[in-house]
């Protein structure tokens, strides 16, 4: 944009004159310079016109007038008596010239700036981080004003230049520190592997407790996070140090120990961090928020057209960037309440599958408990048999037809006696029998005559591996069988006798 103007127009007498027209930008004036038709020859105003209005400097004639005028967005810059043809051209230079004005006052502030910021790296003895963030959040905003074409381009490469010469000084600073930091760095990450060799030396040797192994690695862990390391070098610590947590932990606990972790705690942790995401987002949309509050309060006073509009832009980016954050944090709550809902899902089937899990536990332990049950009625079976095998000598004992009464009573006596101490039955059991068993010594002759042996009894029965239970049963009812066929011969031979 041109600063200088030149045209024909005509004064308060309606004499011709030729106009020419300078803005003062530091000033915020415009220069005024009227030239009577007889003082502006051809050569004169073609030089006004080619030469004068491209910053050429024009010697001026004698009889020109000068008039000094401010520069204001509502007013016009010619006086009221001077009058022109394009009016058109003198209202757009009206506007253009308020642009630069504003546009040479943002560079004067941004030059301020960037004089403040040279000060501050120039008294520097070695590299800040907090000087080279303010220097990159200076080149950003003079970059946003650039995109905006809110500043010339003559004034955005000085200030270009000039920035990248503070970067550079920076940049030499840094590099020396740097260097100071690798060394520093690569005897860190040596005296750190140096002491996860020697664990590790000893965790294959065997030497010393797991236990406190594990404690020590714990203390590297602390230390090695509070030590400044390259990246390189951090990363090499790091894969040694989980590798060797690993070892430890499937040593101590197993090799299902180092088993990632369920898919709750995974999609715990991904809840986790969009939870801080959305905090750091709404923080940010806050911070936008209050910055276009800043940027209202500012357009409120701001001073012309052309300075109002530039905030307006700014506003309108700062809304624009608001609503791409807010769009971003909906997705955000979306996506969090879908994990929410899932996390929920996988929390009970987690419940369901622990409650299956202790069910089947609770199975293997019953199935465990009713095989030592089954093992144990074997056991008590094979006792058993040893007990029919004495009641059948027993009962084949008194069956035998070629024995004397006095030498089957005895017998039938002690085997009795012996049934009723071996049989296992309660005192009630053995107290019913007892007197019917006695009994049996006075009808062992008769006892010949039934027709059913006890034995033919014993061995049916033994075929169905009878209880104890059973055994006795049967030793009741042959008892009670013998007693019955002794009273009934009794009976017999009574009549007869009486006959």
């Amino acid at each position: 944009m041109k600063t200088k103007l030149v045209l024909w127009g005509t004064n308060a007498q309606d004499e011709k004159i030729l106009i020419g027209m300078e803005l003062r930008v530091k000033d915020n004036m415009v220069n005024i310079y009227t030239f009577p038709e007889a003082v502006a020859t051809d050569e004169f105003s073609q030089k006004m016109m080619q030469d004068w209005r491209n910053n050429v400097e024009v010697a001026f004639p004698e009889g020109g007038q000068t008039i000094e005028r401010e520069l204001t967005i509502s007013d016009s810059l010619l006086p009221d008596d001077i009058r022109v043809e394009r009016t058109d051209v003198v209202n757009r230079a009206q506007t253009e010239w308020h642009f630069i004005v504003l546009s040479s006052k943002l560079n004067e502030v941004y030059e301020n700036e960037l004089g403040e910021l040279k000060d501050k790296v120039e008294q520097l003895t070695e590299y800040s981080s907090d000087v080279w963030g303010e220097l990159k959040g200076f080149w950003s905003k003079v970059q946003e004003q650039v995109q905006e074409r809110n500043l010339f381009r003559d004034h955005a490469n000085a200030l270009r230049d000039n920035t990248n010469g503070l970067f550079d000084q920076m940049k030499k600073m840094r590099a020396a520190l740097d260097a100071d930091f690798m060394n520093i760095s690569k005897a860190a990450h040596s005296s750190l592997m140096g002491s996860l060799q020697d664990i590790e030396t000893r965790i294959a040797g065997g030497q010393g407790r797991l236990s406190a192994v594990f404690d020590e690695l714990k203390d590297l862990q602390r230390q090695f996070r509070d030590t400044k390391l390259t990246r390189e070098h951090r990363s090499e610590v790091w894969n040694r140090l989980d590798a060797m947590f690993k070892t430890v932990k499937e040593k101590r606990f197993g090799a299902n120990a180092n088993n990632e972790s369920s898919a709750v705690d995974r999609l715990q942790r991904r809840y986790n961090g969009l939870i801080n995401a959305i905090d750091k987002m709404q923080k940010s949309i806050n911070r936008d928020r209050n910055d276009l509050t800043f940027q209202d309060r500012r357009i409120a006073n701001t001073e012309g057209q052309l300075e109002a509009q530039i905030r307006q832009a700014k506003i309108k980016m700062i809304q624009e960037r608001i609503s791409s954050k807010e769009d971003k944090l909906k997705e955000m709550d979306a996506t969090k309440t879908e994990l929410e809902q899932r996390l929920q899902a996988l929390k009970e089937k987690e419940a369901k599958r622990a409650e299956r899990k202790k069910l089947e536990e609770a199975k293997k332990a019953a199935k465990a408990k009713i095989a030592e049950n089954i093992k144990s009625a074997e056991v008590a079976r094979v006792s058993d048999s040893e007990q029919s095998e004495k009641l059948e000598k027993a009962a084949e004992a008194i069956a035998k037809k070629d024995v004397t009464a006095p030498k089957v009573a005895e017998t039938s006596t002690e085997q009795t006696a012996e049934i009723i101490e071996n049989v296992e039955s309660t005192s009630t059991e053995k107290a019913a029998i007892k007197p019917v068993i006695e009994a049996a010594p006075a009808a062992v002759v008769a006892a010949s005559t039934i027709a059913t042996p006890v034995t033919e009894v014993l061995k049916s029965t033994q075929v169905e591996k009878p209880t104890t239970e059973d055994l006795i049963a049967n030793a009741v009812d042959t008892a009670v069988g013998i007693t019955a066929t002794e009273s009934t011969e009794s009976n017999e031979t009574t009549s007869s006798e009486e006959e």
